[in-house]
């Protein structure tokens, strides 16, 4: 019996940190930082005093940060990693001249544009977030009342 316990315990215990990986990414602020919007997606805010790529939008913060995205309730963390197909569109908009730490390569980019995240992620990643976004705007669609149902009717007017 004691060893059913022990493994049940054990077993409750790991399961949670398969789910979320945390990191230190190196964002450490002595205070809550001040957010500025991106004037050309209004909806995210940056942090232009932070030494590292840092937004916040929908009341996250998100870091880009070793080529990756993180993202976390608080300015200091605890960061958890994000893949790629996951990080809000809103975010992705963002154009480089609001990255605090581009990587070199971006130099070659247009400020005001946005990075080139099929670049950095492949066809694959791009062809992936396009079916995602598709996918999101139906169902925004649909939440507002607008576009195809999903019943059995003939779809004839009111």
């Amino acid at each position: 019996m004691y060893v059913v316990i022990l493994s049940l315990l054990a077993v409750v215990l790991v399961t949670p940190a398969h789910a979320q990986v945390y990191v230190d990414i190196g964002i450490h602020l002595p205070a809550p930082p001040r957010l500025v919007i991106v004037p050309e997606v209004r909806t995210v805010q940056y942090v232009p005093a932070a030494p590292a790529n840092l937004f916040f939008y929908s009341n996250q913060y998100w870091a880009f940060a070793n080529g990756g995205w993180h993202v976390s309730i608080g300015y200091n963390g605890p960061w958890i990693v994000v893949a790629p197909q996951f990080v809000p569109r809103p975010v992705l908009l963002v154009p480089v001249t609001y990255y605090r730490v581009p990587p070199g390569h971006w130099k070659q980019w247009q400020k005001q544009q946005p990075p080139r995240w099929g670049n950095e992620w492949g066809r694959e990643w791009a062809d992936k977030r396009e079916w995602k976004e598709r996918e999101h705007e139906r169902d925004g669609d649909r939440d507002r009342g607008e576009g195809r149902g999903h019943g059995k009717g003939r779809g004839r007017g009111k």
